[in-house]
């Protein structure tokens, strides 16, 4: 099941179920819990992936040539 099969009736039924289940006094409080809950889970991730790139620039390490002189080897 995808998140986008949700569609807007089923966005709305949902809407209507957490407002009776909070009241409107307490919805605000509510979408600013989820909405910090969401920035914080971005930013976590993000910190993830950034620490899995800094390892992959570290261990992979670029193999060096050696250079020599033709005449040197004759």
């Amino acid at each position: 099941m995808n998140i986008a099969a949700i569609g807007v009736p089923g966005l709305i039924i949902i809407l209507v179920i957490i407002l009776i289940l909070f009241g409107p006094r307490k919805l605000p409080e509510v979408g600013s819990a989820v909405g910090k809950t969401l920035a914080e889970f971005k930013k976590a991730t993000k910190d993830i992936m950034g620490d899995d790139e800094e390892k992959e620039k570290t261990t992979v390490t670029p193999s060096k040539t050696i250079e020599t002189d033709k005449k040197d080897i004759k």
